[in-house]
């Protein structure tokens, strides 16, 4: 298959990243090479995946430092060689303070923090956040880095250290459940009831590319929702299309919607 012929699988975003993760693959395949990447997000680990299978040569092993990770780092490798037991050099920030409105930070406050350090995104994991603090997956080679410049987050005072995975503190996800009535599945009709704005307001976010639908870009306003995606929006958070429940008697659809708090 020639390159052109992958990218029509795929959205014009992701070209960049398909043409490296096309990359990973053919050297594992044909110059027995083992790459680690970065953390990536579901959609990235399916293209991967997506392009390590027609390259019968070469293997793909996601981590991601615990059962239920979103994010999670890949190892890709000739066919003939064992993954199991390579590092993913994945470890534990522990954030942590005295101060008691730590137990008011979130998950955007502990992020912004990093980020604010100058970090890529693709350098950190899932974030597991309690009253304590927090417990972040990051890539180990930004570790002593993080330990000798992260001070606050959101105002608040923190001190951080390095922990194992074997320490990790996880934290469930926590979904706001609610039931919509909506006339059709659209993308726009439902976003525009769970962020509680006008069809018309929501429009302007999704054309201008910043909305993803589990995590693939979706720039379509009428594109279609089924169960078990996830919507994010730029500025807005994130959903999940639960479970679709039913019609009602006036045609209108019942949908059961997760809210990420």
């Amino acid at each position: 298959m020639t390159r052109l012929e992958i990218y029509d699988h795929f959205h014009p975003d992701e070209k960049a990243f398909v043409d490296r993760a096309w990359e990973w693959v053919e050297r594992a395949a044909e110059r027995h090479e083992t790459k680690r990447t970065d953390f990536l997000d579901p959609r990235q680990a399916h293209i991967l995946f997506t392009l390590a299978n027609r390259a019968p040569d070469a293997q793909v092993l996601l981590v991601g430092g615990s059962e239920q990770a979103e994010r999670k780092r890949a190892l890709i490798a000739p066919d003939y060689r064992s993954l199991e037991q390579e590092d993913a050099g994945i470890a534990v920030l522990d954030i942590s303070s005295d101060d008691r409105r730590i137990s008011e930070l979130d998950h955007g406050d502990y992020l912004g923090a990093l980020l604010g350090l100058g970090i890529k995104r693709d350098k950190i994991g899932d974030l597991h956040v309690s009253d304590e603090g927090c417990h972040a997956l990051i890539a180990e080679e930004i570790g002593d880095f993080l330990v000798g410049h992260m001070k606050q987050a959101h105002r608040v005072d923190v001190s951080v250290s390095i922990r194992p995975l074997s320490e990790l503190r996880e934290s469930k996800i926590a979904l706001e459940e609610q039931t919509i009535s909506v006339a059709s599945m659209r993308l726009d009709g439902i976003a525009s009831d769970v962020f509680r704005m006008s069809r018309t307001k929501i429009l302007a976010p999704i054309k201008a590319g910043r909305c993803r639908v589990s995590w693939k870009p979706v720039e379509d306003p009428s594109h279609p929702l089924k169960a078990g995606d996830v919507v994010s929006m730029k500025g807005f958070g994130r959903f999940k299309v639960i479970d679709v429940e039913g019609v009602s008697k006036s045609g209108r659809i019942r949908v059961r919607i997760g809210k990420f708090v």
